[in-house]
């Protein structure tokens, strides 16, 4: 019979300065400093005094290089980085929970600049007065949608509550009932509508909204004609929707303005690149539209931000408004946004330049030679216990883009052995699910049907190393 491992009383447990006065904290003291180290230091001793108390401190714990190996491991813990890198196995390209579009090179290497050197954020270098930050892609954007002027704010929710209230507070804005939408996080355009300070007109039904219903509804009080891109969801059947071109002829007998929130929003014709068809800013301006605001960080492949592009007056107008400042970009921002918009001079390079387009492209077919290298590498980390084998499998794009498309992908499919359908496969997939996400660069996949799917779509071949050989740490 083992022999039970000796007890430390209360007694045992040494005092907090004689810990610091030895040469086993000495190291930390110098990398961390004295006043966190010896918080850190008491907050352990607390708990080995109730552990004391209740019998169950082992004498091993209060020895001086045992603590000061404690203290050492939660001060690393403290100071892990919130926000750390993973791979992305979803299979959304977009996911805006893990942070949507990946940033070009060029753009990271202008983000760094900005942080490490004054810039001429808003500063006129020409004339050495105060500038104006839109100035920096202002023209950028006008070059590659067709409008008159641009501004941008922090996103896109930023952008259609800064609109709405600089064109519409305490007037009416006439939106079809198909298009009041609700997207992530609990944006919904009534409530944006409502924040605005501006009143909601809803004209048409669900599935169907006709010209004549914008032309009712106009009145003294209108102030625009809104159309919302459906970036979520798909209304599919009986259905009749009235485009920008026919709203916008509707709208110009009044002078009213007519503004589209695109959402996702794309600058190029994706279908040359064999992905479905998204409307394009430049197209939608094209239409008549007044204004149109769209995100940064999804299609576009850039940063965070609300982009907001049409007539110059109205653009002179809303940044006039209060609310502008309130939710304006900051340097790093505009210094990622510049270099985004650069690529698309050259679009014929745009799928090598841009990450989220490359991602997207990827062929089927190379996914699967992937999955095929991978497999064989995996399955002695999993032992007997899971199956691992290639599959193919549909990717999407995220982020409210392109709803009802699919991508064909190809992954790795991973079961419970025998089988995966008896008793218990369940679980036992949710904890190597967790246990993929315990790892240095932890994965994220799904789980469905009995099946871990890992989406190979955002690995691309040059992570297959690291993320092949941290899985022989891993234990599920």
């Amino acid at each position: 019979m083992p022999a039970m491992p000796a007890l430390a009383g209360p007694a045992d447990i040494p005092s907090v300065d004689r810990l610091l006065g030895g040469p086993e904290l000495q190291p930390l003291l110098a990398s961390h400093g004295r006043t966190r180290v010896t918080a850190t230091l008491r907050g352990l001793l607390d708990g080995c005094r109730a552990q004391a108390v209740a019998g169950r401190l082992a004498a091993a714990a209060v020895a001086p290089q045992a603590l000061a190996d404690a203290t050492r491991a939660a001060l690393e813990r403290a100071d892990a980085p919130r926000l750390r890198a993973v791979f992305n196995l979803t299979g959304t390209v977009l996911h805006t929970n893990l942070g949507r579009a990946l940033l070009p090179d060029s753009a990271v290497q202008a983000v760094a600049r900005a942080l490490t050197a004054p810039a001429n954020l808003e500063f006129d270098l020409a004339s050495g007065a105060r500038g104006d930050r839109d100035d920096l892609i202002e023209d950028l954007l006008c070059e590659l949608t067709g409008a008159e002027a641009a501004t941008v704010v922090n996103n896109n929710a930023a952008a259609v509550l800064l609109m709405l209230n600089a064109l519409a507070q305490r007037r009416e804005v006439v939106v079809s009932r198909g298009e009041l939408v609700e997207i992530g996080g609990a944006f919904r355009i009534p409530d944006i509508m409502q924040r605005a300070g501006a009143r909601l007109v809803e004209v048409g039904t669900t599935n169907r909204t006709h010209p004549h219903d914008y032309a009712d509804a106009i009145g003294p009080r209108t102030a625009l004609l809104m159309k919302v891109h459906c970036s979520n969801y798909q209304v599919t059947g009986f259905t009749r929707s009235v485009e920008v071109a026919e709203v916008a002829a509707l709208a110009a007998p009044h002078g009213l303005p007519v503004v589209v929130d695109l959402g996702s929003g794309t600058l190029v014709d994706l279908t040359r690149w064999g992905l479905p068809p998204e409307t394009t800013v430049r197209e939608t301006i094209e239409a008549g539209a007044s204004l149109v605001t769209f995100s940064g960080d999804k299609l576009l492949g850039g940063p965070q931000a609300g982009l907001i592009v049409g007539r110059a007056d109205l653009i002179r107008k809303i940044k006039k408004n209060p609310l502008k400042r309130a939710l304006r970009v900051g340097k790093l921002t505009l210094a990622a946004l510049e270099p985004v918009l650069r690529l698309y001079r050259t679009p014929e390079l745009l799928a090598d330049s841009l990450p989220t387009l490359r991602l997207l492209t990827r062929a089927a077919p190379d996914l699967h030679a992937q999955a095929l290298r991978l497999c064989p590498l995996l399955q002695p980390a999993l032992g007997d216990a899971y199956l691992v084998a290639d599959a193919p499998m549909f990717s999407q794009v995220g982020s409210g883009a392109q709803p009802g498309s699919q991508l064909p992908s190809h992954g790795l499919a991973i079961t419970v052995a025998a089988g995966g359908r008896r008793a218990g496969a369940g679980r036992r997939l949710q904890q190597l699910e967790a246990a993929l996400r315990a790892l240095p660069r932890p994965v994220v996949g799904r789980i469905a049907d009995q099946t871990l799917w890992l989406d190979l779509r955002c690995l691309e071949e040059a992570d297959e190393a690291a993320f092949a050989a941290q899985w022989q740490a891993l234990r599920p």
